[in-house]
């Protein structure tokens, strides 16, 4: 699967949202159990899914803080922090989703998400 053309776009895309060496070390870590998941998530998620026309890079990051912010992922949810940072989003818009996601998902999810958030955008701050 590493060969294959979906995988080395989304590879691009996965780096260029979450950071190079963030998913480089997620992909050199891997080991024969877990490797799969890295190959699945990469070509499918970000090589198919990613790269698709309908909507930019910072609509698709606004959506996953969202639908993270909803299910409670809260390492994911920082991540994609960074990530929608990285792809333009503004605090004003990454504040905007939080606040629909308090009255949609309720209050401790929402305070959750911008406790979180608020880590997130510090720690990429920091390491701009």
């Amino acid at each position: 699967m590493k060969n294959s053309e979906k995988f080395q776009k989304g590879l691009e895309v996965r780096k260029s949202v979450l950071g190079k060496e963030f998913v480089e070390k997620s992909i050199e870590s891997a080991d024969e159990f877990n490797m799969p998941m890295q190959e699945l998530t990469t070509e499918y998620c970000w090589g198919t899914i990613w790269t698709r026309d309908g909507l930019e890079k910072k609509q698709r990051s606004l959506l996953n803080l969202g639908i993270l912010v909803a299910l409670g992922k809260q390492h994911e949810f920082k991540l994609h922090v960074k990530g929608a940072l990285r792809n333009g989003c503004t605090l004003e818009e990454i504040q905007e989703v939080l606040l629909q996601c308090a009255i949609y998902c309720g209050v401790p999810a929402g305070i959750e998400g911008f406790r979180l958030a608020k880590e997130a955008i510090k720690e990429y701050e920091e390491n701009k």
